[in-house]
């Protein structure tokens, strides 16, 4: 009973180690229901901390076995308090050359931190609102994909940068 007890305070102890992450400064994920629209815009609402430090931004997806590309294409809008908008279309690799799914993850369900911008100021005060929204396309096909598969949640982390 007591070897018990002391497995269970090493696991707990263990995950709380673990679990701590000193340089995030917000995330958030966002869960998409059966298969993300082409229309589906997630959006997330960000105060950040302050307007003199550098963070890093980062787009987190989950993404199941489901997920049948190779790559991923995200159409990323940053708009600032006071009006200003900054729109990406950004391309991020999702398997490697075999097909295998990349990202972390024991179990079908891969964790993927996907660089968004890095060393950013954040100089205007008030909130910012982040719209992420999918844009695949087949190869040959002039429409896009309407329903994305595979994809279970949507995040969006700001970062303190890594010392060095």
């Amino acid at each position: 009973m007591q070897q018990n007890n002391v497995f269970l305070f090493l696991l707990m102890y263990s995950l709380v180690f673990v679990s701590c992450d000193s340089n995030r400064v917000f995330d958030t994920y966002k869960s998409v229901p059966n298969k993300w629209h082409k229309d589906s815009i997630i959006s997330f609402k960000v105060t950040p901390p302050d307007s003199t430090n550098a963070y890093n931004l980062f787009v987190n997806l989950r993404n199941t076995n489901a997920y049948r590309y190779n790559n991923l294409f995200l159409i990323v809008e940053m708009s600032f308090p006071h009006g200003k908008t900054i729109k990406d279309t950004l391309e991020y690799r999702m398997a490697d050359p075999s097909g295998k799914l990349l990202g972390t993850g024991l179990t079908d369900v891969k964790e993927n931190k996907l660089w968004y911008k890095e060393q950013v100021i954040f100089k205007e005060k008030g909130d910012y609102t982040v719209n992420i929204q999918h844009a695949m396309r087949e190869n040959g096909k002039v429409n896009g994909v309407i329903e994305l598969e595979g994809i279970t949640d949507i995040g969006f982390r700001i970062e303190k940068p890594q010392n060095k």
